[in-house]
Order: structure tokens, then C-alpha cells, then sequence
């Protein structure tokens, strides 16, 4: 396991001292990255230090046929043709998300039009199971291929780096979520730790990995067994107004409005700025999910303040290793009730002192992700030069 960046937890199991916080002395010729997508906020921070360095460019994504204005999906450049017309606007092919879209078949096409071009492949494996899809299909095919084929690959904890090692034989880099607010953007001030928390859920639109039945039938009855103890919290369940299973959302409602503790929060899909503020207004959030990753919703709340008890899958509990973050077992009330006491009764020190500590931390590691990623593209374009 190759750690390029990281987080104090990443720095403590392996020994490696820290990066600089700036970008280097480095070659000045700015690289030139077709990242799949490019609009994303993860692509977007982790590069932003060296795009304002000059020494980073980002191509725009393209624009599907016929899909709404500012939809990037599915990705236009991971079509073998678009490489074959595009290859000298770039020099690198960096993929993150959306392939799903494509079969084995065009996905090989890409790659076989990628090394006729002399372009090399980066990899970011965020999902080794992809949370849009119920039925994984072609998933795990799509990424061993990508995995196969990729110059360099990237992942964003140790236990997902040492399954990719285990899986494919590939040495993954490690380099860490980036900020997920925008650097122009602040958490909003002024909010007070309440006497009765709010814990809040949010279902979204009930995409394939929400476990949202299970999920708040467990918070609605820790929250009504503390009520019973006169130590009253309210359950705040959000969801869109559109939603994938309009069956699940009519059970849910009915779920939630059967309880005294519980309010059911109904509305169109929250603009960013809307959905910060959301999440900002909670003491603790709870991850609905049944299968996962990494989870960027998790990443938001850290940069916010806000505790997260997550279910105990995937490498959520590897993204930040500090008290904030309780994991649970979602087949265990028993588990789920533990992890929700500890976020319930753990000391805090002042949301506004825990906001500016962790900006102070995001600013400081961005340059340590841009340099990281800088390395990362260098060596995989030597690599397709030698």
C-alpha cells in the first residue's frame, strides 16, 4: 500500500511523514487531464490548488446527446470515438464515475483507443459496489477492467486499497477525500448544539443502497425507548419529492407519522447550498445505507460539524478515525442503539471551534491532494513516454 497524501489516521499506520501543503517546484508545463466527470465537487476540490498553480488543466465535460443542460451522463469522453477525435486536446484520461453506463465491450474499445493514442489511464475506485445500481450486473466487470487497464489507480481508504490488492493484484494509492464545501463557501454560523439533538435521515430518492425501512424503524424506536427515559430527541426523516419506489415512500410516511418523535420532511431536490444547510441544522446524521463504498454525504457532515453514525459496511469508518463517526450493525438495534448513546453523550467542544479547526485541516490537506494527484498523473504519463 502506497500512501501518496493523508489523513492523521493514514499517517499513524503507516509511518510516512506528511507532505508539504503546497504544490512544488515541478515541471511548469501544465497537464492537461479529460476527467470523467469534470463539473463533479470531489474532481473539482481535489485539483483545485493545482489548477490555480497553472499547473493543472481540466477539460469541460461534454454534453450528452439529448440529456438535460449540466447533465454530464452518461460521459461523452469515455466513448472510444471522442478519445480517437480528441486525444491531442489531452494528455491523460482520469476516470471517477459514470462508467456504468457503457458494456464490457465499449468500455474495451475505450481502453484499446486510449493506448492507440498514447494516452495513459488513472483510476479513483470511490465504489467498489456501485450504490445507483440494485442488481450490481456488470458492475464488478467494468471495474476490473478499468482496474486492469489503468496506469495508476487511486482509492480513498486502507481497507478499500487492500481489497483492490486482493482482488486484482493492483497497488492502489492512497490519497483522501478533499473538502467537500466549496473553498468560497462556509458553513453557516450561529448554529447551537439543542437541548433535544435532532437526528436526522436523509432518504433522498430512495436510490438502490438506501436501507430506509430498516434504517428509520431502528431510529424511531432508539428515539422513542430515550424518549421513555425523559431524554426526548427528534427524528427528522427528509426525502425528495420524487422518488425511485413510491410504494416504500407511502410506507415510510406513514411510518414516520405514526410516531410522536419523528417529523417527515417532504420536498423538491435540494439545491447545495439548501442541502448544507439541512444537514448543518442536525447534531447527529444517520447513513441510510445497505451496501457502500465510500460516502462523500459522510465527508459534507465533517466539513459541517455534524456527528454520523454509519452502518458498519464498506470503509465509512476509514474516511475520518476520530469520535464524530459511530458505526452500527444494521441487522442490531442493540448495535444501532450503542453507536447512537456514544454520538448522544461524548463530550463536544464548540461548533463553531469544530467548523474553523476542520477548514484550517481541509485548506492545509488540499494542496497535500493537488501535489498527490500531480505525482500520480507524472508518473503514469513517464510510464506511456518510456
Amino acid at each position: 500500500m502506497k500512501v501518496e497524501v493523508f489523513a492523521d489516521h493514514y499517517r499513524n499506520r503507516s509511518g510516512v511523514n506528511a507532505l508539504s501543503p503546497h504544490i512544488p517546484h515541478v515541471e511548469r508545463r501544465a497537464v492537461t487531464i479529460a476527467s470523467v466527470p469534470a463539473a463533479h465537487s470531489y474532481v473539482q476540490n481535489a485539483l483545485a490548488d493545482a489548477q490555480d498553480a497553472g499547473l493543472l488543466t481540466v477539460l469541460d465535460d461534454p454534453h450528452p446527446a439529448g440529456a438535460p443542460a449540466g447533465q454530464w451522463w452518461p460521459p461523452v469522453m469515455l466513448d472510444a470515438a471522442w478519445i480517437e477525435q480528441n486525444a491531442r486536446s489531452f494528455d491523460l484520461l482520469h476516470v471517477h464515475f459514470g462508467f456504468e453506463s457503457f458494456t464490457v465491450e465499449q468500455l474495451t474499445r475505450t481502453v484499446d483507443a486510449l493506448r492507440l493514442a498514447d494516452r495513459p489511464l488513472v483510476l479513483t475506485v470511490h465504489d467498489l459496489e456501485n450504490p445507483q445500481l440494485s442488481d450490481q450486473g456488470d458492475y464488478p466487470a467494468l471495474l476490473g477492467l478499468l482496474i486492469d487497464a489503468a496506469d495508476e489507480i487511486i482509492t480513498l481508504t486502507p481497507g478499500a486499497a487492500a481489497e483492490i490488492e486482493n482482488r486484482w493484484q493492483r497497488e492502489a494509492i492512497l490519497i483522501p477525500h478533499p473538502r467537500v464545501l466549496a473553498r468560497t463557501v462556509e458553513a453557516a454560523s450561529g448554529k447551537v448544539r439543542r437541548t433535544a439533538p435532532r437526528v436526522g435521515v436523509q432518504l433522498r430518492d430512495l436510490r438502490p443502497n438506501i436501507d430506509a425501512l430498516n434504517t428509520v424503524r431502528l431510529l424511531i424506536d432508539a428515539a422513542e425507548r430515550l424518549a421513555g427515559e425523559g431524554r426526548p430527541v427528534t427524528v427528522v426523516v427528509d426525502i425528495n419529492d420524487r422518488v425511485r419506489d413510491e410504494v416504500l415512500r407511502v410506507q415510510l410516511e406513514r411510518l414516520v407519522g405514526d410516531s410522536h418523535v419523528a417529523e417527515w420532511n417532504e420536498h423538491p431536490r435540494l439545491s447545495d447550498d439548501d442541502l448544507t444547510a439541512s444537514i448543518a441544522s442536525l447534531g447527529i446524521v444517520v447513513l441510510p445505507y445497505r451496501h457502500g463504498t465510500h460516502s462523500g454525504w459522510l465527508e459534507l457532515c465533517w466539513d459541517l460539524g455534524v456527528d454520523v453514525l454509519a452502518p458498519g459496511v464498506g470503509f465509512y469508518g476509514e474516511q475520518h478515525c476520530d469520535a464524530s463517526i459511530a458505526l452500527f450493525d444494521p441487522a442490531s438495534a442493540p448495535s444501532f442503539d450503542a453507536a447512537l448513546e456514544h454520538l448522544l453523550t461524548r463530550a463536544h467542544e464548540p461548533l463553531e471551534a469544530v467548523r474553523r479547526r476542520r477548514r484550517d485541516a481541509r485548506l492545509t490537506q488540499s494542496g497535500q491532494i493537488a501535489e498527490a494527484h500531480l505525482a500520480v498523473y507524472r508518473r503514469a504519463l513517464a510510464r506511456v513516454r518510456a
